[in-house]
Formats: C-alpha cells, structure tokens, sequence
C-alpha cells in the first residue's frame, strides 16, 4: 500500500537535464522554452501565489514539470497546458514516479493556450505559471478573458513585461498590458527571480506579477470598445487624446465632444488615464456604449 501523505520529490538540475535528454530535447527560443532548475524557486512561486488545497490551478506552459510537482505538494488538482507534443506525452510519467500520491489530481491538456476555449474537469481558480515569455502577455489576457472561474494567479514573465503588467497611470511603462490587465484584475509586482535558477539560462531578466479578479468598469460600452479605445491611445503614445482618438469618432469634434462628455481633457494622454477613464471615452464615442 502506498503512503498517500507522501509530498512531490522536486525536480533538481539533474533530474531537469536526465528527463530533456530522454527525450532528445532541445530548449528552443520559439517556444520560450526556460526550464527551472531550482527546486526553491518553484516552492516560492507556490508560497507567493497563497494558493490552497481548495484550489483547481492551471498552469501553462509546464515543461518538465519543475513547478508543476510544487503546485501538486499544495493544491487540489492541477490543470496543465502544453504546445510540445513530446513535452505533454511525457509530462504524466514524470508526475507519477515524483509524485504517485498526487497523480489522480492533475491533467495535461495537448494545445496552444492562445486558441484553448475551454479545459477539462471543474473550473480553474487559480493561474500559477512560467508563462512562455514571447507570448505571456496575451495567453494571460486570453485565459482572464475566457475563465472568469479564475479568481487570483502568480505568473513569471520577463521582467520588463512584468513592470508594464503592473504599472500604474503616470508610469513611463504605463501601457496596453497595463490598462487591459487592469480590467480583469488588480495587479502587482511580487519580486524578481534571477537568471541562474533557469537552464537554459535566459538573455533576460524575469519577474513575478500577482493578480486578484475584480469586477470590470461598469460601462454600456463592451469590452471590444474600450479596448479599441486603449489600442487607439497607445499607437501613438506621444500624441495627445484628440488626435489618435479621431479614427474611432469620425472627426476631431466628435472625439472633443466625447472626451467632454467622459470628464477627460482633450489634450491629455493616453498614459495617464486609468481604465475606468477609458470606459467613460468608449461610452461617449459615437456607435459605442449608450452614444
């Protein structure tokens, strides 16, 4: 009879490299294929994201399963998506030789984060994952967007994308990521992770972001709108509202009324409003929300 309260047995630089050559594995940048090494890292990432044995977490993106047995010494089930075919067929083997005791509660699901549209079993409440770095900025909004079961997650990203993700109005990162992260969630920056805890080593640094789900801006306008509104204020950041809002309106004056009309200066920028000021513009613009 197996011992059920036996926790994970972490992967360790050995074990990462051991289960990569079996499969004749080599990392690729296309796939921002980063494995960690280090089993403290990936207990951090655990403890940071407070995630319980209440939980159903997905992880994207789980590689050899280095963070996947830390999610499994603490939450209910685990959900984990992977793009690489070789990666996916051999993830269940490595969880049952590391953790037997846990192997019932998790599942591999074989797709592209990015099309996924929906996952087997109870819904997800928490994203814990080493978001693939070329793409971590949309899979994050398109999982946020497509499971509103998600109440909380810890995602590591590239440093810098992890600074946009969290930046507030005013910040010189402040941006796309930023404004549209904010409309799901409140956003944070939960530390940094170094370099050496990665094989292969990345070129970059990396970052931590928490988020807590709450409610949108209440708005007429749809989601749809007001993003049209924030991708329009950031193509030409520089530029004054009146100026890069004039494609969405019609015409200089329609975006000078609407602007008005949602208690925003025409002159101002799109870096320094919140997202709640751009669902007041998507509102007041003519065709959106109740204009």
């Amino acid at each position: 009879m197996s011992d059920t309260s036996a926790g994970p047995r972490l992967l360790g630089p050995a074990d990462v490299r051991s289960l990569a050559a079996a499969l004749d594995l080599r990392p690729t940048k296309q796939r921002g294929q980063n494995f960690v090494i280090d089993a403290n890292t990936v207990r951090r990432i655990v403890r940071e994201s407070a995630i319980t044995a209440d939980d159903v977490v997905l992880e994207v993106g789980p590689g050899l399963g280095s963070l996947t047995l830390a999610l499994l010494e603490v939450a209910g089930r685990v959900i984990a998506i992977e793009l690489d075919e070789r990666l996916a067929d051999a993830l269940p083997a490595t969880i049952r030789e590391h953790a037997p005791a846990q192997a019932d509660r998790f599942e591999v699901v074989l797709a592209d984060a990015m099309r996924v549209t929906e996952l087997p079993g109870p819904p997800p409440t928490a994203l814990v994952a080493n978001l693939p770095y070329n793409v971590s900025v949309p899979v994050l909004l398109h999982l946020l967007a497509l499971l509103p079961s998600l109440e909380r997650g810890l995602v590591m990203v590239q440093a810098e994308v992890a600074d946009r993700l969290a930046a507030k109005p005013g910040s010189k990162v402040y941006g796309v990521p930023s404004v549209k992260a904010a409309w799901y969630a409140e956003v944070r920056r939960a530390g940094s992770i170094g370099r050496n805890v990665f094989w292969p080593a990345p070129n970059v640094d990396s970052g931590l972001v928490a988020w807590v789900r709450r409610d949108p801006p209440t708005t007429t306008a749809t989601r749809e709108q007001v993003f049209a509104v924030i991708d329009a204020a950031f193509a030409q950041r520089r530029k004054a509202l009146r100026g890069v809002l004039r494609g969405l309106a019609g015409s200089a004056e329609a975006v000078d009324v609407a602007l008005r009309h949602a208690g925003v200066d025409p002159l101002a920028r799109g870096e320094s409003l919140a997202v709640e000021d751009f669902a007041r513009i998507a509102e007041a613009l003519p065709g959106a929300g109740g204009a």
